[in-house]
C-alpha cells in the first residue's frame, strides 16, 4: 500500500488508485529531489501535507477504483475542509471535475465545477490528442511561475475538461481551445503530463511542491 514500511513523514502523497502512471511521476520528484509516498491508506492521506492525483486510461474506471477503496470522503475532508493542496495529472485532473460523459455518464470528485467532454473531431484533427502542444497562460502563480510564454508540454487524451472560465489556469489549442489547466484555491489540474514534459515540465512540479504550503 506504500512505499515504506512504516509511515514517515515525506514531502507529497502519490495517490494510488490503480489508473496512474506512478514511475513516471516518482522519476520526476527524485530529479528535483523532493521524498514521497505512494499509497491509498486513509492514514496516509490524513498525514501527509500535499497530494499529487495521476491518472491514465478512463474516468468510469477511476471513479470506480477510488470508491473501491473508500477514500473519497476522506480526500475530501483533507482537500476542501482542511485546505490540503491537490495536484491531478491528465486523467487524475478530469476527476476532480463534477462528471464525465466517457463512455457514458460518471460521477466525478467535484472539486472543480464542469463537466469532461470528448473532444471534438472539426478542423482535420485528430483524436486522442497526443503530442506536444503551446499552452496559452492565465493564472501565472503558482504553478506557471516559472513557465515562459510559448512553452510546450506533452499531451495524450480524447477528453477535455469544460469549465468556467474563472477555474481555468491554461489553455492549448486542438481544433478549438481547450482546458490544459484549472486551479481553484488549493486545487490544482493539469491535462498534460509535466513528468513526460523535460525541463518545463519538472519546473512545473517544483513550483506546485514550493508552493503548497498548508496554512
Amino acid at each position: 500500500m506504500t512505499n515504506t514500511t512504516q509511515i514517515k513523514k515525506t514531502d507529497v502523497l502519490v495517490i494510488d488508485y490503480g489508473v496512474g502512471n506512478h514511475q513516471s511521476v516518482i522519476n520526476a520528484l527524485k530529479i528535483l529531489g523532493y521524498t514521497y509516498t505512494v499509497s491509498f491508506d486513509k492514514k496516509d492521506i490524513e498525514s501527509a501535507e500535499r497530494y499529487i492525483l495521476p491518472g491514465v486510461g478512463a474516468f468510469g474506471e477511476a471513479m470506480m477504483n477510488l470508491n473501491k477503496r473508500d477514500i473519497i470522503g476522506t480526500l475530501k475532508k483533507e482537500v476542501l475542509e482542511n485546505k490540503k493542496p491537490l495536484l491531478g495529472i491528465c486523467l487524475g485532473m478530469q476527476v476532480l471535475a463534477e462528471d464525465s460523459l466517457e463512455d457514458g455518464l460518471h460521477t466525478g470528485l467535484g472539486f472543480i465545477l464542469g463537466h469532461v467532454v470528448r473532444i471534438r473531431d472539426k478542423n482535420a484533427i485528430r483524436v486522442p490528442h497526443v503530442g506536444w502542444n503551446e499552452v496559452n497562460i492565465y493564472k501565472r502563480d503558482p504553478l506557471f511561475s516559472s513557465i515562459s510564454k510559448g512553452t510546450r508540454f506533452y499531451f495524450d487524451h480524447s477528453y477535455h475538461f469544460e469549465t468556467e472560465k474563472k477555474y481555468i489556469a491554461a489553455t492549448c489549442s486542438y481544433g478549438e481551445e481547450i482546458t490544459a489547466a484549472v486551479q481553484h484555491k488549493n486545487i490544482y489540474g493539469i491535462q498534460f503530463h509535466p513528468e513526460k514534459s523535460q525541463t518545463s515540465g519538472l519546473r512545473l512540479i517544483r513550483a506546485f511542491m514550493e508552493s503548497a504550503k498548508v496554512k
